[in-house]
């Protein structure tokens, strides 16, 4: 990696459309509050509006909310433009949809560099059109994808250049202390918890009706799905779900929490039961916060919960998505025994800490804007190390200080 001196830091600013508690903004942030300072002058834009996690921003990052009021907004996109040439942005990050945004601000001096940052979590649930995304990311420096399944789709279905894919993996932060745990529904030793916004790629239906099987047999288990609720016909659809199967007593919905953290410690076991992910930080809090996790087998859940390199043993239980016996089966077992889910747990939190914190996951980054930035000088296998598992280092196809902790 190239040495540079303070004086002459690099000017990078991330892009996302809103600081929604989504999975993506939460992302965004963490990025940018982790960053080296003394390498780069780091700025956040949101497109639309800021929200819930602008409070979550560290203080010395350089913040622009261009309030786009529609698709094409040339004004917007003028004062993008402005602030790339007052504060020399060499590099526009965009995450997501925010791509167009960067890169029609690209086209004007001083031309930035963009970089892609593809989080789509739909990926198993359909093919989203390619043709959407090939002229802007044409005109990219690269792409960085959340999973290897995003990573192929941009090689294979954008034509990108394996030479210009990463596969970066998503991050959590050790949190700092931690606040009281809270009074929670349910008793200790039973309770399971879900974080994820009620979407229906989320597959909470399916992990309502494994807890109409699992009750038959643990009638004190209870479950605490912790999430935003964006669409209201899916809310709808799950609150009618829990009376039909007569729950009421044994599912209960927190909503967004702010103290995400506090209610995993005051939790037995988590719970991912998605139809589709791409890379579920939930799953990754679960594992910091010792939890034995079950999640279905979508996305890089393999990655961080399967059995890893040589004899590295799994950290987690797998279940096919949209299984709702298959759920039942694997929480079943660690309702009743304590001493299996210490050993799941405290396995699944060493591989948190040996593969998913900041430090490996933002040096990652960097070495990708430094491929980018350098015009190509570090292509090599040497410079940007491709190794699948156990560090999950910065994979390519071949042909800091705050965390953001809520529901993805």
């Amino acid at each position: 990696m190239i040495d540079r001196a303070p004086a002459s830091r690099i000017g990078v600013m991330h892009i996302t459309d809103t600081l929604a508690a989504g999975g993506t903004e939460r992302v965004a942030v963490n990025v940018v509050n982790n960053l080296p300072r003394d390498r780069f002058q780091v700025h956040l834009c949101t497109t639309r509006q800021d929200g819930p996690l602008a409070g979550s921003v560290a203080e010395d990052v350089g913040r622009l909310c261009l309030n786009r009021s529609r698709t094409v907004d040339p004004k917007a996109i003028r004062r993008l433009v402005a602030y790339v040439r007052q504060h020399n942005i060499s590099l526009l990050h965009a995450h997501s949809t925010s791509l167009y945004t960067a890169i029609a601000a690209s086209l004007f001096p001083p031309h930035p560099a963009v970089i892609w940052h593809d989080h789509y979590g739909k990926c198993a649930m359909g093919e989203r059109p390619a043709w959407r995304f090939r002229l802007p990311v044409n005109r990219t420096r690269g792409v960085i994808a959340v999973n290897e399944q995003l990573a192929d789709w941009s090689r294979d279905r954008l034509r990108v250049p394996a030479s210009r894919v990463w596969y970066v993996p998503n991050f959590v932060i050790t949190p700092e202390g931690g606040g009281p745990i809270p009074s929670l529904p349910g008793r200790a030793g039973s309770r399971i918890v879900c974080v994820a916004n009620l979407r229906p790629q989320k597959g909470h239906l399916a992990l309502i009706r494994a807890m109409s099987m699992l009750v038959q047999d643990a009638p004190q288990a209870h479950l605490l799905l912790v999430g935003a609720h964006p669409d209201p016909t899916h809310l709808e659809e799950i609150r009618k779900e829990i009376a039909e199967h007569h729950l009421e007593q044994n599912i209960t919905l927190l909503g967004q929490q702010a103290n995400v953290s506090s209610i995993l410690r005051a939790c037995d076991i988590g719970v991912l039961s998605s139809l589709s992910e791409a890379f579920p930080l939930s799953l990754l809090e679960y594992g910091m916060s010792g939890l034995a996790s079950v999640a279905t087998r979508v996305g890089q859940c393999d990655e961080i919960l399967g059995p890893g390199p040589g004899n590295e043993r799994q950290a987690g239980l797998l279940v096919e998505p949209n299984s709702p016996e298959q759920l039942a089966k694997a929480i079943l077992p660690l309702l009743s025994a304590p001493e299996l889910r210490a050993q799941l747990g405290e396995r699944f939190r060493s591989r948190v800490l040996a593969r998913y914190t900041v430090d490996p996951v933002i040096e990652q980054i960097c070495q990708v804007y430094d491929a980018v930035l350098d015009d190509g000088r570090q292509t090599t296998d040497d410079s940007v190390a491709v190794v699948r598992r156990p560090s999950s280092i910065v994979r390519r196809p071949t042909e800091g200080t705050k965390n953001v902790r809520s529901s993805s």
